[in-house]
């Protein structure tokens, strides 16, 4: 009876739960195959070995340290997630020849976002998503952190959190007092980390802090060999191709709009009466230009 790793979510729980005791040259094989697996799919073992700069031995030692029967087990595992993903990648295979046969940069700044947002939408799993939603909604605290380009989504969410409850703290790390807002993090609370490839040191470290804490940690990161993975309860994968060298976070953004729209449907009447109360301090205080002055935000 199989014991090992039956699919390839089942591999990615493996890889996170033993990373820690994982060598240096496993750990590059685990990051290659989460990072990349429809690449590691077709390749041979010499290939893979080649790759990541290690020894045909290793790679078959890897597989079979997992659970795996061999380097075959692994190669079947990243095809049946390409096959998961094939009609969305189907779909967009002339987006992403219109990025790498040049053309204008226009062109494939719009092909590469509508790509980003579709394809990071498509692979949400609905009971991450509920959980998620579940406890932005309900936690006594949400705290977001999101650092450098970052945080820029990080501080939308707790902006639009903001609007619809109570206790929504946007950390910023500004002058070395990321260890001063740490403190306020308990157990119960939700914590968000936001984080891209190179992955912000203080990010990674805060949010296993707050796992080890007793806070509820939800992810958004590019893919699933980022340290976030490791430390988040419900992790989101998001597309982040950009038409140059900069990476795109359209779909990050497009990710937080859609979870605080998740919050405030589970909210409901409450949501009602924050909103209202709010629109009565923006008229208070004149917030808005008089003749643009409007309820819909």
């Amino acid at each position: 009876m199989a014991t090992g790793p039956q699919t390839f979510d089942d591999l990615l729980a493996v890889l996170q739960e033993r990373r820690p005791a994982l060598t240096r040259s496993q750990r590059m094989l685990a990051d290659r195959v989460l990072a990349d697996p429809e690449g590691v799919a077709f390749m041979t073992v010499s290939e893979l070995a080649a790759a990541v700069g290690v020894n045909e031995a290793t790679v078959v030692r890897f597989a079979t340290s997992v659970g795996l029967e061999g380097y075959p087990g692994l190669t079947r595992l990243c095809r049946e997630r390409l096959r998961e993903q094939a009609q969305l990648l189907r779909r967009y295979t002339s987006l992403e020849q219109l990025s790498s046969d040049g053309g204008d940069l226009l062109d494939r700044a719009v092909a590469l976002d509508r790509a980003n947002i579709a394809r990071t939408f498509a692979r949400i799993d609905r009971a991450v998503w509920d959980a998620a939603v579940g406890v932005l909604a309900e936690a006594p605290r949400v705290h977001v952190l999101g650092l450098r380009k970052c945080h820029a989504p990080a501080y939308l969410l707790g902006y639009l959190l903001r609007m619809l409850r109570e206790d929504v703290t946007t950390l910023t790390a500004g002058a070395g007092t990321l260890t001063d807002e740490l403190r306020r993090v308990r157990e119960g609370d939700c914590f968000v980390a936001i984080a891209i490839h190179r992955y912000s040191a203080d990010t990674v470290r805060a949010s296993s802090w707050a796992r080890a804490r007793g806070a509820r940690c939800v992810a958004l990161t590019d893919n699933a060999s980022s340290p976030l993975a490791a430390s988040g309860h419900h992790v989101f994968y998001v597309d982040a191709s950009g038409p140059s060298v900069l990476r795109s976070l359209s779909a990050f953004t497009a990710l937080v709009q859609a979870l605080a729209a998740g919050v405030a449907q589970r909210r409901g009447q409450e949501v009602r009466s924050a909103l209202l109360q709010e629109e009565e301090l923006l008229e208070e205080f004149s917030v808005y230009d008089p003749e643009h002055r409007r309820s819909e935000r």
